[in-house]
């Protein structure tokens, strides 16, 4: 599902340079320590980004008026090389959530450090994580381990989708806490695969 913006008029610094030509990749805008407040910039620069839809949930809340009904919608974006974001958006329509949930996607894309970290494997390709990595959000805990070629994604089908769209080909995982919980399960992989670019001492 695609959304895009006719034109883009740039309302920061970043995106300007990004519109004038003076950064062309996102290594450069990682890089650059700039904050990435511009979803248009990850369309410019990552045009084969591709989204997924995790998730749809009703939300109720009371206020003075009454019961207010909205969706949250949680979204994968990812461009199965080295890039992935996890986003959520919430809205009284279903569509317009899920609109929302790519632009913050997109706004939280991270790069992601692969390797071939399995002492089964080593064949220093990038399939794998480098080394083990753990991420965690709400009560759900993921750790991520390198896993041999052919192995595949070892994961449930929410963590799978993340991995999948990172560009990570073979991984073993383990979880812990409530994994039901669609939105807390992708997070703590996100949270583990943003380990994976903090070089190790």
């Amino acid at each position: 599902m695609k959304f895009r913006e006719e034109t883009w008029v740039p309302k920061t610094k970043l995106g300007k340079m990004v519109q004038e030509g003076q950064i062309t990749s996102l290594e450069e805008v990682f890089a650059s320590g700039l904050p990435l407040k511009e979803a248009l910039i990850i369309d410019t620069l990552l045009p084969e980004l591709v989204d997924e839809v995790l998730d749809i949930n009703m939300v109720q809340r009371m206020t003075d008026s009454g019961r207010r009904v909205k969706f949250r919608a949680t979204v994968v974006v990812g461009n199965n090389d080295g890039y992935v974001g996890v986003g959520v958006g919430k809205d009284v329509q279903v569509g317009s959530a899920i609109k929302k949930a790519i632009s913050d996607a997109k706004l939280n894309l991270i790069p992601v450090k692969r390797g071939c970290g399995s002492w089964e494997c080593g064949c220093q390709q990038q399939h794998s994580v480098p080394f083990e990595v753990k991420g965690k959000a709400g009560s759900a805990t993921v750790t991520l381990k390198p896993a041999p070629q052919g192995l595949g994604i070892a994961a449930g089908e929410t963590a799978k989708k993340v991995l999948t769209l990172a560009g990570i080909k073979d991984v073993w995982t383990e979880t812990s806490g409530k994994t039901r919980t669609t939105l807390n399960f992708a997070k703590a992989t996100y949270e583990a695969l943003k380990q994976t670019a903090i070089m190790r001492r």
